[in-house]
């Protein structure tokens, strides 16, 4: 009975030790994905914010387009507003 508990004693030992290591490569292989995942936290958080609050999105969009409707930033928004309305065109052709 003792041998065994001795046998037992170092088996643990053995995991435990192992543990640990693999505690340790686990972190420095989820520190390389610390940034990227963090940028796609603050993106994710956008989305839900864009889609709380649609309408101060609308209107800083209508902002934008009234004050540099004929300049180059005024030709990316109207282009960005057909793109997006052929891109729910779409989507409700697809996925509907």
């Amino acid at each position: 009975m003792n041998r065994k508990l001795r046998i037992l004693a170092q088996r643990r030992e053995r995991l435990v030790l192992e543990a640990a290591q693999q505690r340790v490569q686990l972190t420095q292989a989820i520190e390389a994905w610390r940034g990227p995942l963090a940028l796609a936290d603050q993106g994710l958080a956008a989305i839900s914010f864009i889609k709380s609050h649609p309408f101060y999105v609308a209107g800083i969009s209508a902002v934008f387009v009234r004050l540099f409707r004929k300049s180059f930033i005024g030709k990316w928004f109207s282009r960005g507003k057909v793109t997006l309305h052929l891109a729910r065109k779409l989507q409700s052709i697809f996925l509907a």
